[in-house]
């Protein structure tokens, strides 16, 4: 089965710079189709709103973070089976256990690159 490069996508993070980053990758990797969210609240409205396949989240944001939208993600029975990739900075163990136990589909540590996005994107979208 072909990943679909048209894919709607999620891409959330509090940084204009990383966003730009994160679509630059996932462009390099030929996803077309991406949209962004300055902050788990409005990556809330918009999953509610409009279809994805894929969410890429940062950790760590206001007023609501990359975990509390896993959560919230995992709790609706219309979004529940989403791919969702966290993103952060920090490797903390503690943040990847809680996440693993909150449903993340998979983990990339800042900084990262696209063959890195490639590969954790294979996990769990498919190999493209």
């Amino acid at each position: 089965m072909s990943v679909d490069m048209n894919m709607p996508i999620l891409i959330v993070d509090d940084y204009k710079s990383m966003l730009r980053i994160i679509r630059g990758l996932l462009t390099e990797l030929g996803f077309k189709n991406v949209t962004e969210a300055s902050d788990g609240q409005a990556a809330y409205k918009k999953l509610q709103s409009d279809r994805f396949d894929l969410v890429i989240s940062d950790w760590n944001m206001e007023p609501v973070n990359g975990y509390e939208l896993l959560k919230k993600v995992r709790a609706d029975g219309r979004l529940n089976a989403i791919p969702f990739i966290m993103v952060t900075a920090e490797a903390k163990p503690e943040n990847v256990v809680a996440a693993k136990k909150a449903g993340v589909s998979n983990y990339i540590v800042k900084p990262f690159n696209a063959a890195t996005l490639k590969v954790k994107m294979s996990r769990v979208i498919g190999a493209f």
